[in-house]
């Protein structure tokens, strides 16, 4: 070991030691709420087996730290389902060093995080540490009235006007998809991999309607290192997972090129190949900024045409940055930060939701035909031939709408959502629960801290709000009015997110244009989904590589 890996460890070392004996004779506020025991109090070795090179003694010790490996480790969905069957709405886990999280789908503690006290409960600082580190200070990095003024000049580029204005580009892109794909099966039907096509197609939707930039002409196989990066950056973070409790320390020693020497200097291969993603994502990012800003600028009208009338979010938002007030003005790096966000946002939630929808459909033979003609007699011109959708015909179409609402709920690709308590408050409760001494428990306190893991498909698949068939993946529910319970719940859904419109709309236009012409069908392989920050199919349980293979047909 060198003697910086030995500060570095030692410096490790001494921060645990404290958090253990802090653990030891602390009191908590929700001593009294049940919950799974601790698998083991924490993992006190690793600061020495970390820069001794035992990276796998490492990751398993770090990972047996309370129940991280459990809630955030590759089988997570088997121990959340668990946990929830046992203790109900609300109950607390043991995070790193045995710190005290509470895990809940308890529907006014949801609307509690995510709506009425949005200031108690925000993204916690491993996450904004993680991004801030890797990405910048953009949208997902940042808090308070920096986030707010971020989001008060973007805001608009996700409005349904900008979106009608942007729906031809989209129909254009996704045509080239339908004509790609074709090309491959016109001998007969084939095995395509249609995550991979889906993951292809949403990089140059965010590519082009984002960035006003093409990653992919979908026609030929290219290749493309920022691509490759983005597709790469979350099953290489998930490898990493065990180490985000030293994001918030990393970040506060010193400048941006000494935390990137020490991150040089970890033995751990994943770590050097996450270093690797964030340098090229920022190289991309910051290149395709400094042309649009050139073009701006430059006297050639020609260049500076294509971003003065540029439809896409960039150049919009470049314009609109020009003429807002000083105050609300975003600097370059927040610019800059905001190209990685916008594709790393955008593109795995919408590439893998879409390549569920595509699985489902493949399984449900009869729900994909009565698709199918639905968006045939919406397409069809008059005189047997299709033509492209506007953006207003294609979110309305009932049955697509019902199939991916039905699908975000029942297999949502995020899982859930963990925040932070940023000031002491109280937590309320729908119902009461049982505490560990037996009296009822109406609400819990929480304190500065704190970590509260809101479990989204918990909530999506609650019998008590949705019904006894909550767990089926049925999309004629949202053909007819909801439960009551459920609309009197008052649970905060994805629709007021920004971006999910963006989102929506791809997914719908991609399904409007493979329909008509393909059909798709199960390989005969078995699709395992693997639990990670966003959910993803393999063929097995085993493998983790992305894939979604499908018997494609032309009709």
């Amino acid at each position: 070991m060198t003697p910086l890996q030995q500060a570095l460890g030692g410096a490790v070392l001494v921060y645990v030691a404290w958090r253990v004996v802090r653990a030891f004779f602390a009191t908590s506020p929700v001593d009294n709420i049940p919950g799974p025991k601790s698998p083991s109090f924490f993992a006190g070795r690793f600061p020495i087996l970390m820069f001794s090179g035992r990276h796998d003694a490492m990751a398993y010790l770090l990972s047996a730290s309370g129940h991280t490996g459990q809630i955030f480790g590759p089988d997570r969905w088997i121990h959340q389902e668990a946990f929830v069957k046992q203790y109900g709405r609300l109950f607390r886990i043991s995070g790193p060093l045995n710190a005290d999280w509470l895990y809940t789908y308890d529907p006014k503690a949801l609307h509690s995080i995510f709506v009425k006290d949005q200031d108690v409960f925000d993204e916690n600082e491993v996450l904004l540490a993680a991004f801030m580190t890797l990405l910048g200070p953009g949208l997902l990095s940042t808090l308070g009235d920096q986030h707010r003024r971020q989001r008060k000049m973007l805001n608009p580029l996700f409005s349904a006007k900008h979106l009608r204005e942007m729906t031809p580009i989209f129909n254009e892109i996704v045509g080239r998809l339908e004509s790609a794909i074709a090309s491959r099966v016109k001998d007969g039907p084939e095995e395509v991999d249609m995550l991979g096509w889906m993951g292809r197609t949403a990089l140059e939707l965010i590519g082009q309607g984002g960035l006003g930039h093409s990653f992919d002409p979908l026609t030929r196989d290219v290749a493309d290192d920022f691509a490759d990066s983005v597709k790469a950056y979350f099953p290489v973070i998930q490898q990493l997972e065990v180490f985000g409790p030293l994001l918030p320390i990393l970040l506060k020693m010193g400048p941006a090129w000494f935390r990137r020497k020490l991150v040089d200097l970890v033995p751990f291969a994943p770590a050097r190949r996450m270093a690797q993603i964030s340098d090229v994502l920022h190289e991309r990012s910051t290149q395709i900024y400094e042309e649009k800003k050139a073009a701006l600028e430059a006297g050639d009208e020609a260049l500076k045409k294509q971003v003065s009338e540029g439809k896409d979010i960039i150049s919009v938002l470049l314009r609109a940055n020009m003429i807002a007030d000083k105050e609300d003005r975003l600097s370059s790096e927040e610019v800059i930060a905001q190209v990685s966000t916008l594709v790393l946002a955008g593109m795995d939630t919408t590439s893998n939701a879409l390549a569920r929808i595509l699985s489902l459909l493949a399984e449900h033979q009869d729900v994909q035909q009565k698709l199918r003609e639905e968006i045939v007699h919406a397409r069809d011109d008059g005189s047997g031939k299709l033509r492209d959708l506007t953006y207003d015909e294609v979110m309305e179409l009932p049955y697509m709408d019902a199939i991916c609402r039905e699908t975000l709920r029942r297999y949502s690709p995020v899982t859930h959502a963990p925040r932070q308590v940023f000031k002491d408050a109280i937590l309320p409760l729908s119902a009461p629960i049982r505490g560990v001494d037996g009296t009822p428990v109406h609400s819990v306190p929480v304190t500065k801290g704190m970590w509260v893991l809101a479990d989204i498909q918990a909530s999506n698949c609650n019998k008590e709000l949705w019904g006894e068939d909550a767990d089926e993946w049925k999309p004629e529910r949202w053909l007819k009015p909801l439960p009551r319970t459920l609309e009197d719940a008052h649970i905060p859904g994805v629709y007021s997110h920004l971006g999910f419109k963006f989102s929506q709309l791809e997914m719908k236009v991609v399904l409007a244009s493979l329909l008509p012409t393909l059909k798709f069908e199960p390989s005969g392989k078995p699709i395992y989904w693997n639990s990670a920050a966003v959910a993803f199919p393999s063929v097995g349980k085993d493998s983790r590589k992305p894939e979604l293979p499908l018997k494609v047909t032309l009709l």
